[in-house]
């Protein structure tokens, strides 16, 4: 801004020394008006009847080629004519359009208030347009009235919205025009292009189909550091351009109206807990270098780690400058109490009273302090604050809070939460639920269920694993990165060192972990898994869960407090699932061929996590990085740092081999009188009872033989406690059947679909296989299209007028208009 503002010379056109962002930008629309406002008199010729009989821009009218004399004749006359009397038409009505739009009105009323003698001429010019103008009297969209009207109508409508006008206003014009400009509007040095990496980066990351290896900290840490040295910026202008791409990603996702996955959560991950270990892997890493290098004397070491480095420095000021984007700084709905919380933290700092966590967990409206308004500002500064970036004097910073507070009127003697936990508390259900719906506020709280669900009682852990895949898991920003390490942690428990057992210590832990999978497996918690680099070493804790609970009997089962059943087979299926979710299993490997090379498998296969998981742990500690985060991590933390592998875990390997086979090609192999063909066979007959009573089984249809019917629902019931892992064998070779069958016409396809229920019913871990079969069988094309009579198969058309109206809703949302489809080209995409 201060560039564009030396090219115009807009400091001596209005008199104003002062460059700040928000009156630059004040001062550069206004002149965009006003310059054509003069250009569309002087084109009529009125600029003479103005009072300065002159335009106050120093621009000089250059002639163009159709200007020459060569080229001059009575067509290129004319042609020139209406060319100069569509372009003062154009301009007269753009000048309608920044009078007329939200945000440039409110500009050039500040421009109004704040620049009244300039204001004033640039009225009378105005007036004179209007009065003489025969292009505005020809003009189409807009009228003289109607544009006198513009000026009028803006006075009455922003003096209604805001009686004071202040530096705020300036800064909340910057927060929108933020939106396409990232970078540092004071230093003025960075364009928006050169933060466009970080943008990209963050959408990639939020990706929910695609779950990365490696953390997003290490490679957005990576990427600034990068883009810092190449384009030569300060830290200031890197931290501030990273900050607002952040919120700019939140800002994206606070009214999303498509789409059925959730991403806020990710998002305000990747703002509040990612984003501040970014900055301060790079603060601290400058800061242990100048430790590092300063003299060996013990005075100049302390006064070294006394002084805080220019990263930090910067950060600071970059913070600090934050608050001039107001726009980007509204906090989504599902989080305004917290940020109004954050405010009001600082606020009861700045007042001097000091309350408890406790007071701020049960704070409600009101006992809020008057005009207590929180942003996300208030939250990244609580990240910053929590992770040693900063320290409370940030609360005094010009403008971080609008308000002070009396002493609280309602504030409780005893408190029900986290602070009640650390005074001793027992685990009552109220304090539970408590406890589960607010985040932890500091390492040492989330340590202390962690010490409970590892040394508690049954009923103690469970109550412990709810508690960390509560709020301190998805919204516990500060002390995220701790929750999600318990939580792998607890999932790889030790083998006890009294333990005599025959079968595996994890199988007393079943509705233990049963929590915890539950608890982690929405798609926003195995996102924030991903941000934070622990899908290598989650999927080490999962593998060995798959191999045990599916190689058990679904006779072992646990009664829960609710009354409800838990089987082996539904702790398996929650296990396996999440592991499944950990790669892109479902994906025919010739998708991943470049070219004329051979298809290959995806990369993230669970041979690859296991690889990277190894290597982490052996090379960890071993690198200054390390040394940093053993710092941050907490000295309870106990995870195992055994190398494991596929070999380990033969059932889980074997199913892997069949999986692969069965997206490359079709499908052979089933031998009568096997145990596979005899859970086949119990399959089929359990998922289709009609068809199987006609006398024989789907399985001729593959095998090339029949088998004699289930003698009962009984019968099949108890052919069907196996382990998971033998369900899963025989899968495969029941969808084939089934889909032989469908195609021969022996099964109607709404029984198909019946029948893939009833079997997902039975063990919801086959799910994986029925999508990952289907997909594989869809790309070959061998099957025929279903033909949807509305009988045998709904048929869509009742409902396509209602599916049409809710696309164009959502398009419409988005500013895209399409015209309506007809009914026969819906059905025909169809």
């Amino acid at each position: 801004m201060k560039s564009v503002g030396d090219v115009l010379h807009l400091s001596q056109i209005f008199g104003v020394q002062v460059s700040e962002p928000g009156l630059l930008l004040v001062e550069f629309a206004f002149s965009i008006v006003w310059q054509l406002l003069d250009a569309s008199l002087d084109d009529e010729g009125l600029l003479e009847l103005t009072p300065e009989k002159r335009s106050i821009w120093p621009t000089v009218t250059q002639d163009m080629e159709i200007d020459s004399v060569d080229n001059f004749n009575e067509k290129r006359s004319e042609h020139h004519d209406v060319l100069c009397k569509g372009n003062t038409t154009m301009a007269i009505e753009i000048i309608g359009e920044f009078l007329q739009n939200k945000v440039t009105s409110r500009i050039l009323f500040l421009a109004r208030r704040n620049m009244s003698s300039h204001w004033g001429t640039f009225i009378q010019q105005l007036r004179v347009l209007a009065a003489k103008s025969v292009a505005l009297r020809n003009a189409k969209h807009i009228t003289p009235e109607a544009l006198l009207n513009l000026t009028s109508d803006m006075h009455k409508v922003v003096s209604r919205k805001c009686k004071t006008i202040s530096q705020q206003e300036f800064n909340a014009v910057i927060g929108s025009g933020s939106l396409t400009t990232s970078s540092g509007q004071c230093h003025g040095t960075s364009p928006s292009a050169h933060w466009l990496p970080i943008d990209l980066f963050l959408e990639d990351a939020m990706d929910g189909s695609q779950v990365a290896a490696t953390g997003a900290v290490e490679s957005l840490t990576g990427l600034v550091k990068a883009l810092q040295a190449v384009n030569g910026t300060t830290w200031h202008d890197t931290f501030l351009g990273l900050w607002i791409a952040a919120l700019r990603l939140v800002q994206r996702e606070r009214d999303i109206s498509e789409g059925p996955v959730p991403r806020l959560d990710t998002c305000l991950c990747m703002l509040l807990s990612i984003t501040p270990l970014v900055v301060a892997n790079i603060v601290e890493e400058e800061e242990s270098e100048l430790i590092d290098g300063c003299d060996c004397s013990p005075t100049n070491q302390i006064k070294e780690k006394q002084s805080p480095g220019r990263c930090r420095q910067d950060l600071i000021s970059s913070l600090q400058m934050l608050g001039d984007y107001e726009a980007l700084l509204t906090p989504p709905q599902p989080v305004r109490s917290v940020a109004n919380q954050a405010a009001a933290k600082a606020i009861m700092f700045v007042s001097g009273l000091t309350v408890g966590n406790g007071y701020y967990e049960c704070m409600s409206i009101n006992d809020m302090p008057m005009n207590c308004s929180g942003n996300m500002r208030h939250l990244i500064l609580e990240a910053c604050i929590a992770r040693n970036l900063l320290d409370t004097s940030a609360y005094v910073w010009p403008g971080y809070v609008n308000a002070r507070a009396n002493i609280p009127r309602n504030v409780p003697v005893q408190v029900i939460g986290w602070s009640s936990l650390m005074k001793g508390s027992p685990l009552t259900p109220t304090l539970i639920n408590a406890l589960i719906a607010t985040p932890a506020s500091s390492l040492a709280e989330i340590e202390k269920i962690y010490e409970i669900a590892t040394k508690g009682s049954d009923d103690e852990k469970i109550s412990a694993a709810s508690i960390l895949c509560g709020a301190s898991l998805v919204r516990g920003w500060n002390i995220q990165e701790h929750t999600i390490l318990f939580i792998t942690s607890l999932l790889s428990p030790p083998v006890p060192a009294d333990y005599s057992g025959s079968e595996s210590h994890l199988i007393s832990y079943g509705p233990f972990f049963n929590i915890l999978l539950v608890g982690i497996s929405p798609v926003d918690c195995v996102q924030i898994f991903s941000l934070h680099g622990l899908v290598p070493l989650l999927a080490g804790t999962l593998m060995p869960l798959c191999e045990v609970f599916g190689s058990t009997s679904p006779n072992v089962s646990w009664t829960l407090p609710t009354g409800e059943e838990l089987t082996s087979h539904a702790v398996f299926s929650n296990a396996f699932t999440l592991l499944l979710r950990l790669w892109r299993f479902n994906h025919p490997p010739f998708e991943n061929a470049m070219g004329d090379a051979t298809p290959v498998g995806s990369q993230l296969t669970p041979e690859y996590l296991l690889l990277v998981r190894n290597s982490k742990l052996s090379d960890f500690g071993k690198s200054p990085k390390d040394h940093m985060k053993l710092k941050r991590m907490s000295k309870n933390l106990n995870i195992s740092l055994e190398l494991i592998f596929m070999d380990s875990f033969p059932k889980l390997k074997s199913w892997y081999r069949q999986h692969q086979e069965c997206i490359a090609s079709t499908l052979t192999g089933l031998v009568q009188g096997t145990t596979v063909h005899q859970i086949v066979d119990a399959l089929l007959n359990m998922m289709f009872r009609k068809i199987s009573r006609g006398g024989q089984s789907l399985t001729s249809t593959t095998s090339g033989s029949s088998s004699s019917p289930a003698s009962g629902a009984e019968d099949v019931s108890m052919r069907l406690k196996v382990p998971a892992w033998d369900i899963l064998e025989g899968a495969p070779y029941v969808l084939d059947a089934a889909l032989t069958a469908c195609a021969h016409g022996r099964l109607l396809p709404r029984d198909l679909a019946t029948g893939l229920k009833d079997l997902a019913d039975l063990l919801p871990a086959t799910l994986a296989t029925i999508v990952s079969y289907l997909s594989a069988e869809v790309t070959r094309g061998i099957w025929k299209p279903v033909f949807m009579n509305g009988t045998d198969w709904p048929s869509p058309s009742a409902n396509l007028f209602m599916v049409e109206q809710q696309i164009k809703k959502i398009i419409a949302a988005t500013g895209v208009d399409i015209p309506s489809l007809a009914i026969g080209i819906i059905l025909y995409h169809y």
